[in-house]
């Protein structure tokens, strides 16, 4: 058996080059360089213009293969650079999951530098409303994004309880509790990304660049998308994004906000487990789940 996964661990640059002189040997002699962070998948750059991605979660080879799978269609119509895939490794004696090589996406994601342009809003908008179309009848189904926020209830409060000591529950709990009580989306499912958070997108020269890590990518309410518009937009941007944005209604918003604060909880979570030195955690997303949860909660 080859190379199973198995948490929190990192895979060697030696198997990497073994999987592509096995599967893709004319890219197997490209410059190989480790990339610092990733959730689901270790990532390596390939050359210039390529990156490599191996999962290291159990439910990572899923969600590479539904990048594998929607990206390279929904892709051409999106007007900000993605890694779209290029090549598929299927599993074989060095590797028993699915790997995948794709398109490099240049620049430095906003958890280490945040997007600091108010025009930002308008690059944002521009690039949901080009993937916010009505989905395809087989398009994924997210058991804990694009769905009603009272399902998610649960999560939520675990979610504040973990930082009850570090933040203002009575605000976030305020515009949870507005979000669950809105309307809910009465419209057909539409594509969502599902995990538009600081780590997720792509900065350069202080203004929004790329999107990426499309694993979540699903079907249902586009308000998990459109917290964004907290969740990565500077002080003051929201407003002028769903200006932008236009199609959003009123309840869309206010859910929207509502899932901002939910996903904003989870940031400071995960961060602060990296600040302690947790499994799983991530220092960086830290401050940008404190300054998504103030954005969010005003």
């Amino acid at each position: 058996m080859g190379a199973s996964i198995m948490g929190e661990f990192g895979y060697e640059r030696e198997l990497v080059r073994a999987l592509l002189r096995d599967q893709h040997p004319d890219l197997a002699e490209l410059e190989l360089r480790d990339v610092e962070g990733g959730w689901d998948n270790q990532q390596w750059r390939l050359g210039p213009e390529l990156a490599v991605r191996l999962p290291r979660t159990e439910r990572a080879p899923a969600l590479l293969r539904t990048e594998q799978r929607w990206l390279p269609v929904l892709a051409e119509r999106l007007p900000l650079p993605t890694p779209v895939p290029v090549r598929v490794g299927e599993p074989s004696d060095l590797f028993e999951h699915t790997w995948t090589i794709t398109r490099w996406v240049d620049g430095e994601p906003a958890d280490r530098a945040p997007i600091t342009r108010a025009d930002a809003a308008g690059t944002l908008a521009g690039f949901l409303g080009a993937l916010h179309l009505r989905a395809a009848g087989d398009a994924p189904v997210s058991s804990t994004r694009g769905l009603p926020l009272a399902s998610l209830r649960d999560g939520f409060g675990s979610s504040l309880e973990a930082v009850a000591d570090e933040v203002d529950t009575d605000q976030a709990r305020e515009s949870w509790e507005k979000a669950v009580a809105a309307p809910t989306w009465n419209g057909p499912p539409i594509w969502l990304h599902g995990d538009l958070h600081p780590a997720n997108v792509i900065v350069r020269e202080g203004t929004l660049s790329g999107v990426i890590d499309f694993g979540d990518l699903c079907s249902g309410d586009p308000a998990t998308d459109l917290s964004a518009a907290w969740i990565l937009l500077p002080d003051g941007a929201a407003s002028r994004f769903f200006d932008a944005y236009e199609v959003a209604d009123e309840a869309t918003i206010v859910r929207a906000r509502g899932w901002a604060v939910l996903r904003a909880l989870n940031l400071i979570a995960i961060g602060r487990n990296g600040r302690l030195g947790l499994p799983g955690g991530k220092p960086t997303w830290e401050p940008a789940g404190r300054a998504a949860l103030e954005r969010a909660s005003a």
